[in-house]
């Protein structure tokens, strides 16, 4: 976002809410351990915290946040690593041309975002033809990741994400990925699972 006076309301407002949230329950312990060192090797680039919560032992994770000048942020790749769990990292631009300069830099995601209203479409403009490039899904004014669940709908995108729907986390099609083919060779129809016997 653009270093200005709505920004700094914008990381005060987030600070607070964030200041009041609980830990909440990561998914295994590797996913907690993940989320850690991800958080301290953000502090390691010495970019300022903005909300910084009390690592724990446990698999819980509290929300952290930080702030980075939007050059320090191209000078450091480190910071341009997902840290999968309640992190945040706001890059701050200088001017238009440096978020557009930041856009190239980003890796393949799922998911790019903007906030805009009509004053700010024609830094929009200049915005959309990268992200287009960057990103499966492209979203004004929401928020990532509400997705209907329905037969048109995957969640790829440029790599590391995928076009292939099998690799899909969303969507119908998104089963496949915890399917796994077996094979019932010579097996007497009176042993077969029901579904196969139909």
């Amino acid at each position: 976002m653009l270093d200005n006076e709505d920004a700094q309301k914008m990381i005060a407002a987030a600070s607070a809410a964030l200041s009041e949230t609980s830990a909440q329950t990561m998914l295994t312990d590797g996913i907690a351990d993940a989320y850690r060192s991800g958080v301290a090797a953000m502090e390691k680039t010495g970019i300022q915290a903005v909300v910084r919560s009390a690592d724990t032992d446990d698999r819980t994770a509290r929300p952290n946040l930080f702030t980075v000048t939007g050059q320090v942020w191209l000078d450091n790749p480190t910071l341009h690593q997902e840290v999968f769990g309640p992190l945040g990292l706001i890059v701050l631009a200088n001017s238009v041309e440096q978020m557009v300069e930041l856009a190239r830099h980003l890796e393949g995601q799922l998911t790019c975002t903007i906030h805009l209203d009509e004053g700010d479409h024609a830094a929009c403009q200049k915005l959309l033809p990268v992200l287009e490039r960057k990103a499966g899904r492209l979203l004004a004014n929401g928020f990532p990741t509400g997705v209907e669940v329905n037969d048109t709908m995957v969640h790829g995108g440029p790599y590391p994400a995928s076009t292939n729907f099998g690799a899909t986390s969303v969507g119908t099609l998104s089963i496949r990925r915890f399917l796994r083919p077996v094979c019932y060779q010579n097996i007497p129809k009176a042993l077969l699972p029901k579904d196969l016997v139909g």
